[in-house]
């Protein structure tokens, strides 16, 4: 599925079993929550905290869709192409960052 092919099933999904969007705001505040629940599982799975009886059901490519789709609405409602969005990004960045990474020191391979 393409990006565009994405934001267009999200905004079906709103239309006819989410009713509407929430507003921008209240996607915002999701979307943030959202990214906290994959931040606990990534500190719970690579990182040095342990697991609650609660976080032992969480699955983390679910809470990443969760990310995806959230962030989809929020494009939706702002009328964001996500895929120009992430061509001009990407193209950004590779001139930005052209010598960058090759430089840094603490990315070379042992």
């Amino acid at each position: 599925m393409t990006l565009k092919e994405a934001q267009s099933k999200v905004d079906d999904w709103i239309k006819t079993v989410g009713v509407r969007y929430f507003s921008e705001l209240t996607n915002t505040a999701i979307l943030m929550e959202e990214v906290g629940e994959v931040a606990r599982i990534m500190a719970r799975t690579y990182g040095d905290q342990s697991f609650k009886k609660s976080d032992l059901a969480k699955d983390l490519p679910d809470e990443m869709a969760d990310v995806l789709f959230v962030l989809l609405c929020l494009a939706n409602q702002t009328g964001i192409d996500l895929t120009e969005a992430l061509e001009k990004n990407l193209e950004k960045k590779t001139v930005r960052d052209a010598d960058r990474h090759k430089n840094n020191p603490k990315l070379k391979a042992d």
